[in-house]
């Protein structure tokens, strides 16, 4: 597990039309979020095949809509929430300020949200992108297994998620990269990383 996580860092990088995948991840996900099922469903088709084959380079940009749409559909349904408690703080905390109002309720909503969505996204996304059932988004019983049974696992996977999004957020942009690079980046690190928890499948 160890070996695969940190194959997931050099992922984005494997050779096999490299310029074409980058140029083509870095124009969509610049139209984010008007371009998520776009974006998510090639990241659903990485998993699916770094599932198969942990080693081969990520797949030719085939986008699946449909997958990108349940995607999409699973992170409204997780986000909203805490969109709608933010919004609330925001309204309690406006005497003190609107700026410094919403930035308090933002970071307060922020923490839960990221929380849950590190611990359903990984184990459903990876199930889904195998079995293809729109079902797995959404089976609480399959994330709660995933922790309990194989959290040494899990935790792993989201280490390198954060990690890479940190890199994205942080390392990338200050060496002028970019963040829209560093956010396509990040996207195809969680993919590989992400499929070490798919079905049936050990991690080597």
């Amino acid at each position: 597990m160890e070996r695969h996580v940190v194959a997931s860092f050099l992922y984005p990088f494997r050779p096999d039309r490299r310029l074409r995948r980058w140029l083509t991840g870095i124009c969509l996900v610049a139209l984010l979020p008007l371009t998520f099922p776009a974006v998510f469903g090639y990241a659903v088709g990485c998993v699916r095949a770094a599932a198969c084959d942990p080693a081969a380079p990520p797949p030719p940009w085939r986008i699946s809509l449909r997958d990108g749409a349940w995607a999409a559909l699973q992170a409204a349904a997780l986000t909203a929430p805490f969109a709608a408690l933010a919004w609330l703080l925001e309204l309690l905390l406006a005497p003190i300020g609107p700026a410094l109002g919403w930035v308090v309720a933002a970071a307060v909503a922020a923490l839960p949200w990221g929380m849950l969505m590190l611990t359903v996204v990984p184990p459903t996304l990876a199930s889904f992108a195998v079995t293809g059932r729109p079902a797995d988004l959404a089976r609480i019983g399959l994330v709660v297994a995933c922790v309990r049974h194989r959290y040494a696992d899990w935790n792993l996977v989201v280490v390198g998620i954060t990690t890479a999004w940190a890199l994205a957020a942080v390392g990338l942009a200050v060496v002028g990269v970019g963040v829209v690079p560093g956010a396509f980046y990040a996207i195809l690190v969680s993919a590989h990383a992400c499929s070490a928890l798919a079905p049936n499948r050990t991690a080597g």
